[in-house]
């Protein structure tokens, strides 16, 4: 008798235990960052006791496998970046903070509604088409910068990206809102919104990036939009035509690009950090290309620039990354995410304008040609008119004659 009252006390207690939601399925989440909403979608999945979620920009698919409900809070850290989301569970919403751990004054608020699918609306007509190629000009206080503008409308859905000298804004999405435009991405790391309203052929808007970063943009409709070369931005200083350094990898054992294991081979040398989302496209991009490559005489050096001069930090971070991304080939810890100080670290260099920048060395051990920036998957042709050169100036420095004594 008293353990079938003790059984069935047990079975009391289970079933007054408060349950969490439901939180498989489809969701929409707003960022809220100067008086600005940025929605996203993304889907939470669950196989056993373990969550995943993917998050949806246009036509990219971001996985978050380190997904967890704690207490009464779901945390999504968010891939390979140093950030999460950790909001508070209730029926059919989210509700808590985006939260960047290396810099805790950029926490904004983060919020989700279960089953919805639509960005800023819900698919409709449009009275305005802002479909076609722009010849944009971003302005803030600091600066101006050229950009080209491609967008692809159907009904009041919009999707499309900037492409700028120095990198691309990677998959933006959105809607025709009451004869505004609006668009917005959201990688794990980065927040952006982008409005823009018509008149005539031109395009007048704004762009938010985080909790404080403003600035304003035109767009001039012309199928002839173009930017500067990439390879004109950075380039070796007068009397120089190697580049020479000695870094730590991951490990902490020294690597330079005249150690015995790159000699006499064509060498790729990447200049990234992991929080930047041009240099994740490039990682895949180059992880990808690496493995197939690898055995025609080509290695790679990624040189990371990390958020903080901490080497146990930047190479836990560029771990991660690897672990993540899958990448084989070598990482050292180079310096900080600072486009001067990055210069710094590597005097032959006139400037580092951009972070990714891709060095090419040949056999010889001399640099033959510098890109900087990458267009990614989010640019169409353009990612692929980068793939064909990118494959073209490998094949030639492989076909070329060893000097190197």
């Amino acid at each position: 008798m008293h353990k079938v009252v003790l059984f069935l006390l047990a079975v009391a207690l289970v079933n007054c235990a408060p349950k969490t939601p439901d939180l498989v399925g489809n969701w929409r989440a707003v960022v809220e960052m100067q008086g600005q909403e940025l929605p996203f979608t993304f889907e939470l999945q669950k196989q056993e006791s373990t969550y995943k979620a993917i998050i949806h920009n246009g036509e990219e698919r971001l996985t978050l496998d380190e997904v967890s409900v704690q207490g009464d809070s779901l945390v999504m850290v968010m891939h390979i970046f140093d950030a999460q989301v950790k909001a508070k569970i209730e029926e059919g919403k989210l509700t808590g903070s985006f939260v960047k751990n290396y810099d805790l004054t950029a926490t904004v608020p983060f919020r989700a509604t279960k089953g919805d699918t639509h960005r800023f609306a819900k698919a409709g007509p449009a009275d305005v088409d802002f479909s076609g190629k722009y010849a944009v000009t971003f302005t803030s206080e600091k600066d101006t910068i050229e950009a080209v503008g491609i967008f692809n409308q159907v009904n009041n859905e919009v999707t499309g990206t900037f492409l700028t000298p120095t990198g691309d804004y990677r998959y933006l999405q959105g809607n025709v809102v009451d004869n505004q435009l609006k668009l917005s991405a959201f990688d794990g790391n980065h927040t952006y919104v982008f409005t823009a309203i018509q008149q005539g052929d031109s395009l007048v808007g704004h762009f938010y990036s985080g909790k404080a970063h403003h600035e304003n943009w035109i767009g001039v409709k012309s199928e002839d939009a173009t930017l500067p070369s990439a390879e004109s931005l950075t380039y070796l200083k007068e009397g120089y035509d190697k580049i020479e350094f000695s870094f730590p990898d991951v490990n902490g054992i020294k690597i330079s690009p005249q150690d015995e294991s790159f000699k006499n081979k064509v060498l790729i040398l990447q200049l990234f950090g992991t929080w930047c989302p041009n240099c994740m496209d490039e990682t895949k991009f180059l992880s990808e290309w690496y493995t197939a490559n690898k055995d025609r005489g080509v290695e790679i050096i990624g040189l990371a620039y990390e958020r903080k001069d901490d080497f146990t930090y930047a190479s836990e971070r560029v771990k991660k990354m690897q672990e993540k991304l899958k990448v084989d080939y070598t990482f050292v810890i180079a310096g900080v995410n600072d486009k001067v100080k990055a210069a710094e670290t590597l005097p032959m260099l006139q400037k580092v304008a951009a972070f990714p920048t891709t060095i090419f060395i040949g056999k010889d051990g001399k640099v033959k040609k510098i890109h900087s920036g990458f267009s990614g998957p989010g640019t169409g042709i353009y990612f692929d008119q980068f793939k064909e050169d990118f494959n073209q100036t490998v094949n030639e420095l492989l076909n070329e004659q060893s000097t190197l004594q």
